[in-house]
Parts: structure tokens; sequence; C-alpha cells
């Protein structure tokens, strides 16, 4: 990983952090690679689909950063950081069956060029393979994941029920991202933390920044996905809206009282007297709705709160390259909704 890729997540790293970084993201894409081989060239191929695609690697980026702060270069540092990725992999051809998504990072997702069936399986592949990695780790890293690949299905799942009667939407919204995503980032930094050897405060502290740091990550991908006429968070802007998910900025938006909110919970089908379901012409127009609506400064504030708590996280942690590039991070999440 050069320099420049680093930047893209915003990264600040001195010369001998960006060496670390870049040897050890080297690393990880070559055991990557060979993680996803099998006997049978098609699970190979179906494997390779998303690995090839690219992504930025940035829960493998988080926990050799994470190491940093013991020994980076400690036998499991690399096979957490693949253990992570293969997870999160698998966590997105579950994701398109579910969305029905055509394309992933610019390519046909693997729904699309094969079969639902297919895609399942080969998710179901890729976790099977993460865990056979940390079983080689110890009991206490496969422990780790497991608990975190079964709250990120309660998270899924938690989404998929929705909003339980009296329950607050906002809440259940930030409990369900908390789960998603923001679990598989804290145990990025725990694990590369604990597998570098650093002590129990530190990796406590490390996992509470990319609790923190999740939130605020999807928070932002939340802003991007209405704000941006890009596609800056690697999908089309409208996604969520299209796919039926109420993001923070459209709950804060539908609290309201103002032609603007109601008009909106016409388009978004939350009304009684509305089918549900929004047309293409509905998202255009929510998204232009919602450009202008104060929620999204409201919900700007929101990530700033997450950001803020996560850099105050690391406070405890001694100065340095590491603590800096980390501190990089929660900024960026701001930055990139600038």
């Amino acid at each position: 990983m050069s320099a420049i890729g680093l930047e893209v997540m915003g990264i600040r790293a001195d010369p001998d952090l960006e060496k670390s970084m870049r040897v050890g993201l080297a690393a990880v894409e070559e055991m990557l690679r060979g993680s996803v081989r099998s006997e049978f060239s098609f699970v190979t191929e179906a494997s390779r689909h998303l690995v090839d695609a690219g992504g930025k690697r940035f829960r493998p980026m988080v926990v050799l950063l994470a190491a940093q702060f013991a020994d980076p270069d400690a036998v499991g540092v690399v096979p957490a950081a693949v253990a992570i990725e293969l997870t999160h992999l698998s966590t997105l051809y579950h994701d398109d069956v579910m969305d029905e998504a055509p394309l992933r990072r610019g390519a046909a997702s693997a729904n699309a060029r094969w079969t639902n069936t297919v895609a399942i399986l080969t998710g179901d592949f890729l976790f099977a393979r993460a865990s056979e990695i940390t079983a080689d780790l110890g009991p206490e890293a496969t422990r780790i994941l497991a608990r975190t690949i079964a709250t990120l299905c309660e998270g899924q799942i938690r989404e998929t029920v929705g909003v339980g009667p009296g329950q607050d939407p906002i809440e259940h919204y930030l409990r369900v991202i908390t789960e998603k995503t923001a679990s598989l980032i804290a145990t990025s930094a725990r694990l590369g933390a604990m597998l570098a050897g650093a002590d129990p405060v530190t990796t406590d502290v490390l996992a509470a920044f990319g609790e923190r740091f999740g939130v605020a990550f999807q928070l932002s991908d939340d802003l991007i996905d209405v704000a941006s006429p890009s596609e800056d968070s690697g999908k089309t802007p409208g996604t969520d809206l299209r796919e039926g998910i109420p993001t923070l900025p459209v709950l804060y938006a539908l609290q309201g009282e103002d032609a603007a909110a109601r008009r909106l919970r016409d388009l978004l089908g939350v009304n009684p007297r509305t089918e549900a379901g929004v047309t293409e012409s509905g998202v255009v127009e929510a998204l232009e709705l919602l450009r202008e609506h104060p929620a999204m400064d409201r919900a700007r504030a929101e990530l700033i709160r997450w950001s803020s708590e996560a850099r105050e996280c690391l406070a405890p942690l001694p100065d340095g390259s590491a603590k800096t590039a980390l501190e990089s991070l929660a900024d960026f999440v701001i930055d990139r909704t600038s």
C-alpha cells in the first residue's frame, strides 16, 4: 500500500509507519488470495470475485495500526487481518443477496453473475476460512471473532425485523449500525493489539476506539449517500432509500412536521394512506428534499459527536505516529462529508 493508498483513508503516517503499513498490507494481500483458494476451481473463482474487485482493505489497516502499540511484526497480526477481511467480504456476499444488488465495487455482484445460492455459499465458505485462520491464533481469538460474527448477524436481523412497538427509531438505528458495522471494526482493533502483545488496558482502549469510530464511519456513509452527487461511498447516491433503509438523516427529517418532512413521509411510504416502497423519481425528489433539510446538519453533528468520542478514547495511549494515524482516521470521517 503506497502513501497515496493510506491517504485515501485520511491516514497521516510518518515514513517509518508508512513502510510498516505497506509491508503489512502486502503480506495481508498475499495471504488473503491464498486463503480463498479451493481444490474446486469454481469455488476459487467465486471467492476471488470480490477480492479481485479491490477495496480499501480498511479493516486490515485498523488491525495493523492497533498492532503498532506493541509488536507489529508478531506472527499473528497478519493472519488476524486476513481473518477480519474474509469476515467482511463474506458479509458483502450475503448483503448483495438480501439487497438484490446487481453491482458491487463497480463489477457484477456474485449473485448477479451466478446465483443467490452461489453467493450465499461463497460467503459461508469465507466465514469458514476466517474461522480456520483464527483457530490457529488461539481459543481467545477464535472466541472473539465468533462472537463478532454473531453480533453482525444479530444486527442484520434487527435491521430486517425493523423497529418494534414503542421503540425509538433513532436508538434502533444506532444499535443496528453498532452491531452491523462498528463491531467488526472494534474487533479489528482488539485482535491487532492483542495478537501484537499489547497489555489488556491498551487492547480495551483500542477496541473502544474501534467501536465508536465504526459508528462514525457508518454515519459518514449515511451523509454521503444523501449528499454526494458521485459514488464517494462506493454506492450510487440514494442506495439506502431504494433499499428501504432509513438512515440517520432520513430518520431525523421524518420526525419533523414541516412541509418537506410531510412530503418525505409520502414519498417513502411511511404514511398509513400510502403504499410502501419508493419509485426512482421518488428517490430523486427525496434526495433533493433531504439535501436542503436541517436534518443533514443534525446528522452531521451526531457524526462529529461519535468521532470526538473515538478520539477521546485514545487519550490514555502514548503519543506517537500510530496514535496520530488513528486520530487522523477520526478526522477523516468528518472531512469526507464536507
